[in-house]
């Protein structure tokens, strides 16, 4: 099925500014403009470094670039200049606090989207911080008593953690309990649960139908297989996608969404039990020491568990609460990421440099010669066992989309457009 893009959108706005330069602002802008038919001029690119080389087609169409940064400091006056009631912000730069940005866009009726929950200095007294406190569940958890606190919940739209994983593969995952269900009932192995089953996917609540489903544990499962024609050199960290975040990622604590069917801990493991859902563990070593056994359609992937906001959301979306408060149900959920074979030995060699980060970083585009990212959801312990629902996007398909992008990007960038395109139907 096609979209027609330039006619989504009811309350479309004056002024977008996006917050960054990176891998996924290269390739959201262009969907933006040739999609969607937002006016290039209304459009305002920001990022700290000179990346217009990379947006040149955007800029000649009439996209603004403009060298900046947001910071602590100057966070007012310089949204205040570019964005005001009705607007749009697209942050997809790192270290930008999104309590902060958050009050600040719904103080000024300016509609706002990010793909993770940042701070201004995620590295701050580090090694003095106990794993707990320098987990997502922590960041999530004060935005919500940050919500809390306000007197209502009426302004203008937002959408947090809505790129790829986090975000995209929430989608999948609500697919893939449909998918299981209705096969279920198709197959006649529901038995005793049909009706429940059927009323679960009549009102689309996704934690009943995993529980009755028997799902018990979810992977995001991604197998990144390009290639490129320039191999990494010595000191050098090669990506397909922000090496920032993914360093930022990964040498925080492993954090994982935590099943009731569970019966041990592993080794290392913290427990949140003092506020919010309490429905994550955390691992006291980094999620680059952290891998675990799952599966894509290419096969068996061993995979990092990089901490990411969908195994505190999605977990706790699906989680089935008793009457008194405690859970009844819930699965456990964590990211199994297994990178390009250049990002794999990039960390080798930052673990053998005791974590401090290579001198030179590439992130991989033009020089791709073949290869696909295959992201998705691998839902187990139900009646069939496991069931793997997501996306398998080749390098020479997301060229077709949209040239001089990657695979890993587009599937971040569609996500980060289609929560745009959301957002203009439904500002408020």
């Amino acid at each position: 099925m096609t979209i027609d893009l330039s006619q989504v959108g009811k309350h479309r706005p004056s002024r977008t500014l996006v917050l960054g330069c990176g891998s996924v602002a290269q390739a959201t802008v262009p969907i933006l403009v040739r999609d969607v038919k937002l006016p290039p001029a209304s459009i305002t690119i920001v990022d700290f470094v000179d990346n217009r080389s990379r947006v040149a087609d955007s800029l000649a169409a009439g996209v603004k670039y403009e060298q900046g940064r947001v910071t602590k400091e100057n966070l007012d006056e310089f949204l205040s200049a570019r964005v005001g009631q009705g607007d749009l912000i697209l942050d997809l730069a790192w270290n930008i606090d999104c309590p902060t940005i958050l009050t600040w866009c719904r103080d000024h009726g300016v509609r706002y989207l990010n793909t993770s929950v940042e701070l201004w200095d995620p590295y701050y007294d580090m090694h003095n911080t106990p794993p707990l406190e320098r987990t997502l569940y922590v960041r999530h958890q004060s935005i919500r008593r940050m919500i809390e606190s306000w007197p209502n919940n009426d302004g203008p739209s937002a959408v947090l953690e809505h790129g790829a994983n986090p975000g995209l593969v929430s989608h999948f995952a609500k697919r893939a309990l449909t998918e299981i269900a209705t096969a279920l009932l198709k197959d006649k192995k529901a038995g005793d649960r049909a009706k429940f089953i059927e009323g679960a996917l009549a009102d689309k609540r996704y934690n009943t139908l995993a529980m009755l489903t028997g799902t018990k544990v979810i992977h995001i499962s991604e197998r990144d297989t390009q290639i490129t024609s320039q191999p990494k050199r010595v000191d050098e960290f090669v990506n397909t996608w922000s090496i920032e975040g993914f360093y930022e990622e990964g040498v925080a604590p492993a954090e994982m969404g935590w099943g009731t069917h569970e019966r041990w801990l592993p080794h290392n493991a913290h427990v949140h039990d003092d506020d919010g859902p309490c429905n994550q563990i955390a691992l006291a070593q980094p999620g680059m020491e952290t891998w675990v056994r799952s599966w894509v359609p290419a096969g068996e992937i061993l995979g990092m568990v990089i901490r990411h906001g969908e195994a505190y959301t999605m977990s706790d979306h699906l989680t089935v609460w008793n009457d008194d408060g405690t859970a009844k149900y819930r699965p456990t959920v964590h990211y199994s990421y297994c990178p390009t074979d250049a990002a794999i030995m990039s960390v080798q060699e930052l673990r053998m440099r005791n974590w401090k980060m290579q001198s030179g970083q590439r992130i991989l585009n033009n020089e791709i010669e073949s290869g696909r990212d295959e992201l998705g959801v691998l839902l187990m312990g139900h009646d069939y066992k496991s069931w793997w629902t997501g996306s398998l996007l080749s390098i020479d398909e997301a060229r077709a989309i949209l040239p001089g992008q990657s695979a890993t990007t587009l599937q971040v960038a569609c996500s980060v457009v289609a929560a745009a395109c959301w957002m203009m139907n439904n500002p408020s």
